[in-house]
């Protein structure tokens, strides 16, 4: 991607790329390279890029900053818009994120914003792509079937039984079956053939699945698509744990959408729509720079009400890193206040006529109206309650769903920020290691956590600040973040306090932050730690807790299911081909896993698998029973990681 370059709406870049002739797209790949580091002239709001002698591309974004219209690239060679500059210009910009658009639409005026979403979506591919095959709940003898359907039938914790439900529409089927078949074509080519053309595929898909409602479908496929051009853009953000787990929820999603399962979480939500919420009191907690790959940057301001909800004020648009960095003293969008977020993290609001959205994400209608308050300290009200509970428990809550279940529910539960305080312990292995104080000054010894940065970027003062605190040991603390649920007890933090028991080996923080540093913004000085001999001696480093998420054998599958994505259907064909000689699943059924033992098995088996017709000539593997294969592993390894890493947070004694 082309950082300089505005973001394009999904449904632009498709149109694009089908319009192609077949000789086109087989040059398409090797045309977005030669773009993605070409100059870009800036005019305005234009931005130009020239493409050999007589061609040039024109985009010109909209009042959200992306493309969200074919007619706002334009092409100046007698082949446009069915011409390959064009294309191969729009797949070097990065991918819209449709929520963020949305919001900067909103932020650009109710009118415009309604205006922009009813043109996008008249011009839109509105027929729906059918399946060539049915596409549903595996069959019994699939390999893999069993996983997927226990998955299918498993309750959402703590939650009763929801009554019976109509089902998702004929048009919701087709749409699943489409995206279920270029998901698995995905899975099938592996990242290194999974180019432009079949990226083309899934955004079209992805589209057909918005129109039809399936919210949660099409975020997951737009993740797919932007992590597959992060893998083979070799990014420096770019995980392939990340890519995994957002083809593992597509697939999923799509399978069991494509079989008439009627679980309203299945169709997701439309995070954009707000509701009317009233009269709000809230009180700032701490701001978070965002940094996205999808080319837009800002912060986001976490907010507590009276009554203990969490609410955010986002400022997020294009503009990468600088954006982010400027926005830390943008005025805060939300009604008629002047406060900016610095100050709202330290301060507060009070708001009539209130609209949220499903995530808490509190909207700037016209309605709005926002007076500024006296904010509060984490010592009191609401922000306090944050650090009254030990962390065992208030983790449990956090990581209590099920991670393919319900991925949007988990993975909104598990972002909701944490509060605990901590003394610092020392580096370990590269690991800053902190000790929890058991709120209410128990005798036993709270959990060894690991603190990571929220944010790695160059640009933010996440890492900077964790050195500092590292330098050191035996400091004390409060703490505001978020856990990392794929790492075995570890927390990210946003924001650090002074404890307030009169303690001389904690922080010393100017008056002006009123209590609080934001990490990402707010850079420690050695004016702002205790000297090093006013901290007690510690009585050694305590044990490193151990990882079992990295000492299980459990690896032995995990690559295997990333090697079937990073290499293709060939690449995880080769254990069967070769006998399994490295002992992968000899190795399991050893250790006990039995179960991970069968899925490796069967995922190689069928990758390997070939049919021969009636001349005894090879016929085309079958992309389903592959991808029901891959995706039972993939299901069964995000559950047991998820209980492995749930057992880091508990009390030695009760783990």
């Amino acid at each position: 991607m082309n950082p300089e370059l505005p973001p394009v709406a999904p449904e632009v870049a498709a149109a694009a790329v089908e319009g192609l002739t077949s000789r086109l797209r087989k040059k398409l790949d090797a045309a977005i390279e030669t773009y993605v580091t070409a100059p870009v002239t800036v005019e305005g709001a234009d931005r130009r890029v020239r493409c050999g002698e007589d061609a040039e591309v024109v985009l010109s974004p909209g009042p959200s900053g992306a493309v969200t219209d074919a007619e706002q690239a334009v092409c100046s060679c007698l082949l446009a818009p069915r011409c390959l500059h064009r294309a191969a210009v729009l797949g070097a910009c990065p991918m819209a994120d449709v929520d963020t658009m949305a919001d900067a639409e909103t932020a650009a005026g109710p009118e415009i914003a309604a205006g922009v979403s009813a043109v996008a979506e008249t011009r839109a591919m509105a027929q729906a792509v059918g399946a060539s095959v049915e596409v549903g709940r595996p069959a019994k003898d699939t390999p893999g079937a069993d996983a997927v359907h226990a998955v299918a039938a498993m309750p959402e914790p703590g939650t009763a039984e929801a009554s019976p439900q109509t089902g998702p529409t004929e048009a919701q089927l087709a749409a699943a079956r489409a995206l279920w078949t270029a998901a698995a074509a995905v899975l099938a080519a592996g990242v290194p053939a999974a180019g432009a053309v079949t990226q083309a595929e899934v955004l079209r898909a992805s589209h057909t699945a918005r129109l039809a409602g399936l919210h949660r479908a099409e975020a997951a496929a737009l993740r797919v698509v932007r992590g597959l051009r992060g893998a083979r853009s070799r990014h420096d953000g770019h995980r392939l744990a990340d890519l995994v787990a957002n083809l593992r929820e597509l697939l999923l999603t799509t399978g069991l959408l494509a079989a008439a399962d009627p679980a309203p979480a299945l169709v997701g939500t439309a995070r954009r729509s707000y509701r009317p919420e009233g009269a709000l009191r809230v009180h700032g907690v701490c701001r978070e720079p965002v940094i996205s790959a999808t080319g837009y940057g800002g912060v986001v301001t976490h907010l507590l009400s009276d009554d203990g909800r969490w609410f955010t004020v986002a400022d997020v648009r294009p503009g990468g890193p600088a954006r982010a960095r400027g926005a830390a003293t943008a005025t805060v969008a939300l009604g008629a206040g002047s406060l900016d977020h610095a100050q709202l993290s330290r301060g507060g609001l009070l708001i009539s006529g209130a609209t949220l959205s499903s995530d808490g994400r509190l909207g700037a209608g016209k309605g709005v109206r926002a007076t500024p308050v006296a904010g509060r300290s984490w010592t009191s009200g609401p922000s306090a309650a944050l650090f009254a509970r030990p962390l065992a428990e208030a983790v449990a809550d956090r990581l209590g769903n099920a991670p393919v279940s319900d991925p949007e529910r988990a993975e909104q539960t598990a972002g909701e920020l944490i509060g605990c305080d901590l003394v610092i312990v020392g580096v370990v292995d590269n690991h800053l290691l902190a000790q929890e104080l058991i709120p209410g000054g128990a005798d036993t010894d709270g959990l060894l956590i690991r603190l990571l940065p929220s944010n790695s970027h160059p640009d933010l003062a996440h890492t900077a600040n964790l050195r500092r605190l590292a330098s050191r040991p035996g400091l004390r603390l409060r703490v505001v973040g978020r856990l990392d649920p794929d790492r075995a007890a570890t927390l990210r933090p946003l924001a650090v306090g002074p404890l307030t028991d009169e303690n001389t080996a904690t922080l010393r923080l100017p008056a002006e932050w009123l209590g609080h540093a934001d990490l990402g913004y707010d850079r420690l000085e050695g004016i702002h730690l205790p000297p090093a001999d006013a901290l007690p001696d510690l009585a050694g480093l305590p044990r490193i807790p151990s990882d079992p998420v990295a000492e299980a054998p459990l690896w032995r599958l995990r690559r295997l299911v990333e090697v079937a994505v990073s290499g293709g259907r060939r690449a995880a064909a080769q254990p069967a081909r070769d006998g399994d000689r490295a002992g992968a699943v000899a190795a399991l059924r050893r250790s006990g896993f039995r179960a991970a033992a069968d899925l490796a098995h069967a995922l190689a088996a069928e990758a390997d698998r070939r049919g021969r017709d009636v001349f005894g000539r090879t016929e085309e593997a079958d992309p389903d029973g592959y991808a029901c294969a891959w995706l039972a592993a993939a299901v069964y390894l995000a559950g047991t990681e998820r209980a492995l890493v749930q057992a880091t947070w508990r009390p030695s004694d009760t783990a």
